[in-house]
């Protein structure tokens, strides 16, 4: 199986700022993920970090490198994002903090 020419999640891991993970959650399932749906991005989970007051994960899933790519541009090019919801993000974050990591399932995995 090549890498890239199937499908696979990426798993991003957050930092909100000390204190603002309840805001930051908040924001996330009002806004950004209802956005990011809307553009036909595949959320599939998000969760707060049991072991970091401040830590929150979500995962997205893909088709293929080339979904992938229309809908990074579908939703982080879109107006909206760039002068309204990103802002937000980048002010309730802390983004060099920011972990992503690109997985694929294992054969038998049930996320397959």
């Amino acid at each position: 199986m090549e890498f890239g020419e199937s499908m696979y999640y990426e798993i991003r891991r957050y930092q909100a700022q000390p204190g603002r993970r309840e805001e930051w959650v908040r924001y996330m399932e009002d806004v950004v993920i209802p956005f990011q749906a809307s553009l036909g991005m595949d959320v599939t989970a998000s969760f707060v970090d049991a072991q970091d007051e401040d830590g929150y994960v979500w995962i997205r899933r893909f088709e293929d490198e080339a979904q992938s790519e229309a809908l990074y541009e579908a939703v982080y090019q879109n107006d909206r994002w760039k002068n309204e919801i990103g802002p937000v993000v980048y002010g309730l974050l802390i983004p060099e903090k920011s972990v992503v990591t690109r997985v694929t399932p294992t054969p038998a995995s049930p996320l397959r």
